[in-house]
């Protein structure tokens, strides 16, 4: 593939790694050939590199696919998902979740990104909801800012919350920054 072709979120593989696309700049000098400047992310170590092209340049485009996958559970150092279409299950190390095995629950559906039938990455839906199970208890203090307090959530993570927050409220989480967005009154 050529590289004008290349935008935002196009997988590229580069010497046998897989990166992702997480900004494509296109300049354009008064002389010369255009520059592309990409910012990669690499898809199995997380680390980011900045790379520049030449117009003309021929790079490659990694073939990869998505699957709507169940998280069912955990089998020591592996997440255990299943193909909500064929029902195989399917083996993911943790290394591979990090951050995100926070935010996982069971029952939760994500976007497997597979790569020759290997998860590469997976997509956690936007928000995710989650109940307290241990929080501090709240100061009666009048103040101007919003006091924060951190709260334990049933997966594990600790966020941060609001002060009136208390265990066993549901809380609406942002998973791209994992952090609290509301309280859900669900009775």
């Amino acid at each position: 593939m050529e590289i004008s072709g290349v935008h935002k979120n196009t997988k590229l593989l580069i010497d046998n790694a897989l990166y992702n696309v997480d900004e494509a700049e296109f300049v354009k000098p008064g002389k010369g050939r255009a520059i592309y400047r990409l910012k990669l992310r690499n898809l199995r170590t997380g680390a980011i590199v900045d790379h520049t092209y030449h117009s003309g340049e021929k790079v490659d485009e990694a073939r990869t696919t998505n699957e709507d996958e169940q998280y069912l559970y955990r089998e020591g150092h592996q997440y255990v998902f299943m193909n909500t279409e064929t029902f195989e299950q399917r083996y993911v190390p943790e290394e591979l979740l990090a951050e995100k095995r926070g935010l996982l629950k069971e029952g939760m559906v994500v976007t497997m990104l597979l790569m020759n039938d290997e998860p590469i990455d997976i997509a956690l839906p936007t928000f995710v909801e989650l109940k307290v199970v241990q929080t501090e208890v709240g100061t009666k203090t009048a103040t101007i800012t919003p006091q924060m307090k951190a709260a334990i959530m049933e997966t594990g993570v600790s966020i941060g919350v609001p002060s009136f927050i208390k265990e066993g409220d549901i809380l609406k989480v942002d998973t791209r920054t994992g952090t609290y967005v509301e309280r859900i009154n669900k009775k």
